[in-house]
């Protein structure tokens, strides 16, 4: 028997708290995306301050070494932080451990900024520290983010609010691109007199450290917020076993009165001791198909999607034209770039999914989307001769789309799935699994691009053979992710969290005297139920 306050939770109407909390959770996925999409211009800035007595040939370049680095250490970061803090919100509590996650975002980016020194090597070191420290909130922030909103959310349109809520990596992408916009064009017009091709001034040092510094401030203002969000229903009533603060709690933040939400008959559902434990033989049989649906359709994804977002390296040095332009100019023109890509391919991709997703399902979507974009990567990758001799528009067209079918497709929807397929008590812990191997996937994604990039051909451009077996590969990978998300993965649309969770876990009811005699120790309802 589904208890009052959540059988309200899942027929509540659209209504203020469903945005808010949107907006108050996106606000770390926001954090995320401008700080993954900030850096490539970021990378030019550094460059071009700190590699400006380097060997002609390898003038304002980063060794890929350093690159590795800077992209492995955030990873390493979110993998730790998505199983560490993934873990905590099932143990403490969502909202207990989600302004620790979020208040280490902030101090970090504000870190990465204020990088200690100013010669090279104290630099990198010091930002790699940071960086690391960012991507322990980031992955905090993942299953913390998208428990809660699955959680506070209605059965119909649960879907459209957590991909809602991830879309807030689209705006984290579009401000990052117009904070370096905006802040390249002021330094440029202020240095306009002393600015050329081979001189880079010293003000270039403070730009890139306020790009990073003015990430922080969006996700520092909703502290307050997250802070006064109550504790989720479902673990409070199903983990804590409290139903009646559970009760209290939504009707704070439901257009509902407590008289329809309370158990007002004393109903005691016995609880028993835990059937099962986390990881335990009797878990893999319940849930081991969905933890490894879960966890590998995320770690082919991040493959992919990672792998993409590295290759507009490659896009700067044939499209763009930075050879022949101020320090200034050359970031502007990464940042544009960024910015275009996700107005026009990324952001849709996103918002497809937010009106799709309870309409067609979520399986159904993360199969198109892997299918287009294995075949997109096939169009790039098999004529990859071609593109790379041509100025062509129709590679540019290709490229985005890859972020607009992994928008509309798994990169969405693999945050959401494992979001509602767990039970509560582990609801967290596993989407912090998932979202790990996700990151695992995407440092071999680093790999394997830098491997691809590391053979020059001509004008220090990739080889043709790398570059095409690379991207044929990624096309293969995204056919094995719909594979494997067609025999693995479970549709979760239009069905209830409980629904979901698919445990045969008995639930014993029977109903009491209000007199103290058989319950001498009950003055109020107790209620208790097996998760």
């Amino acid at each position: 028997m589904a208890l009052k306050v959540l059988h309200a939770l899942d027929a509540a109407k659209i209504q203020y708290y469903h945005f808010q909390a949107i907006i108050i959770a996106g606000m770390g996925l926001f954090t995320d995306a401008y700080d993954l999409f900030c850096i490539p211009p970021i990378m030019k800035l550094l460059g071009r301050v700190y590699y400006e007595d380097s060997p002609a040939h390898d003038r304002y370049q980063i060794p890929r070494v350093v690159l590795a680095t800077m992209l492995g250490t955030a990873l390493l970061g979110t993998v730790i932080g998505q199983l560490v803090f993934g873990r905590l919100g099932d143990r403490m509590g969502r909202r207990h451990v989600y302004g620790i996650s979020l208040m280490l975002m902030v101090f970090s980016s504000i870190g990465c900024g204020f990088s200690f020194c100013r010669t090279r090597t104290c630099v990198l070191v010091s930002l790699g520290i940071f960086r690391f420290l960012l991507g322990l909130g980031i992955g905090g922030d993942y299953p913390l983010s998208a428990t809660i909103m699955s959680e506070f959310a209605n059965k119909k349109t649960r879907g459209a609010f957590v991909a809602a809520l991830f879309s807030m990596q689209g705006l984290g992408i579009l401000a990052s691109s117009i904070v370096t916009m905006v802040l390249s064009k002021i330094f440029e017009a202020a240095a306009s007199k002393n600015l050329s091709e081979d001189h880079t001034p010293e003000d270039a040092d403070i730009v890139w450290r306020l790009i990073l510094v003015l990430g922080a401030v969006p996700a520092g203002l909703t502290y307050y917020w997250r802070m006064t969000m109550p504790e989720t229903a479902r673990y409070t009533a199903l983990v804590e076993n409290n139903v009646l603060q559970a009760t209290k709690d939504m009707e704070k933040v439901l257009d509902v009165s407590i008289s329809r939400i309370a158990e007002d008959d004393l109903l005691y559902l016995q609880r028993n001791p835990s059937p099962y434990s986390l990881l335990s033989k009797q878990f893999f049989r319940r849930h081991g198909v969905d933890l490894f649906a879960c966890a590998t359709t995320w770690l082919l994804l991040d493959i992919a999607f990672y792998s993409s977002s590295l290759f507009q390296s490659q896009i700067y040095k044939t499209h763009l034209h930075l050879e022949k332009t101020n320090v200034y100019n050359e970031a502007f023109k990464v940042a544009f770039f960024q910015a275009m890509v996700a107005l026009i391919a990324a952001i849709p991709g996103y918002w497809f999914t937010v009106y799709f997703i309870d309409r067609v399902g979520r399986r159904k979507i993360q199969m198109m989307g892997f299918l287009f974009m294995g075949l997109v990567y096939f169009a790039l990758g098999i004529p990859y001769g071609y593109w790379g001799e041509n100025e062509n528009k129709g590679f540019l067209v290709l490229y985005g789309l890859t972020f607009f079918f992994a928008n509309f497709g798994p990169n969405t929807t693999t945050f959401i799935v494992p979001a509602e397929l767990f039970p509560a008590r582990f609801r967290s812990t596993c989407h912090g699994i998932s979202g790990a191997m996700g990151k695992v996937g995407a440092f071999f994604g680093t790999l394997g691009f830098l491997w691809a990039t590391n053979h020059s051909d001509r004008d220090n451009l990739p080889g043709t053979r790398e570059m095409r077996f690379a991207l044929i590969s990624l096309g293969g990978i995204c056919l094995l992710g719909m594979a494997v998300t067609y025999l693995f993965t479970r549709e979760t649309n239009g069905r209830s969290l409980e629904e979901n969770e698919d445990e045969n876990t008995e639930r014993c009811l029977f109903r009491c005297d209000m007199n103290t005699d058989s319950h001498p120790n009950t003055s109020v309802p107790r209620e208790v139920i097996t998760p």
